[in-house]
């Protein structure tokens, strides 16, 4: 587990996750030509607040992409 912090819309937070999480994160924020914050962030407007904390929807968000780069592959 690492913890970082991160700004989201001006505000600084800390966010725990395995490293192998991290490095996704970075590598999709790259990808898509966007700093990790802005990704975060990005993920932070998209999830439904009242059903999943910040560290779950971002490995949440991982996974989808993982999925649609395995299905598109195939």
């Amino acid at each position: 587990m690492r913890k970082r912090s991160v700004t989201i819309d001006g505000h600084r937070t800390s966010i725990s996750l395995e490293d192998a999480f991290w490095s996704e994160l970075s590598a999709l924020s790259q990808a898509r030509g966007l700093s990790l914050n802005a990704l975060v962030a990005e993920i932070d407007r998209g999830r439904a607040q009242e059903l999943t904390n910040l560290s779950s929807a971002l490995r949440l968000y991982v996974l989808h992409e993982l999925r649609q780069s395995t299905i598109s592959r195939d």
